[in-house]
């Protein structure tokens, strides 16, 4: 089985969503029962709006083409986000949850 990158919630909830997989691995937890811990343990991920991607830009005082670098991306990429023409998707997104929640250290 393949590892997939996860975000958690805190150490404690890694902990107890791992303990849970383990369990699911094994047959002894259900699908539902491994629905309800992912929830609640995961980090959630919103689709951000133009605005809201601009705000959270300007709240870590930083410049499109800084942005752009952080997050590994194109200072057009960006622009176009912001403007609403392009929606961030996949790994994006999961950057801009990290950054919404920890700042934009969580990821540099």
């Amino acid at each position: 089985m393949t590892k997939v990158n996860k975000t958690y919630k805190s150490d404690a909830f890694e902990s107890i969503h791992e303990t849970v997989s383990d369990l699911f691995d094994t047959g002894v937890v259900g699908k539902q029962t491994m629905r309800k811990f992912d929830k609640s343990c995961l980090t959630t991920i919103h689709e951000f709006t133009a605005d809201e991607i601009k705000a959270l830009r300007k709240r870590e005082r930083v410049s499109q083409p800084i942005f752009a670098n952080c997050l590994n991306l194109s200072k057009d990429l960006i622009s176009q986000w912001e403007r609403g023409i392009k929606k961030p998707s996949g790994a994006s997104l999961k950057l801009l949850s990290l950054i919404e929640k920890k700042g934009l250290g969580a990821i540099l």
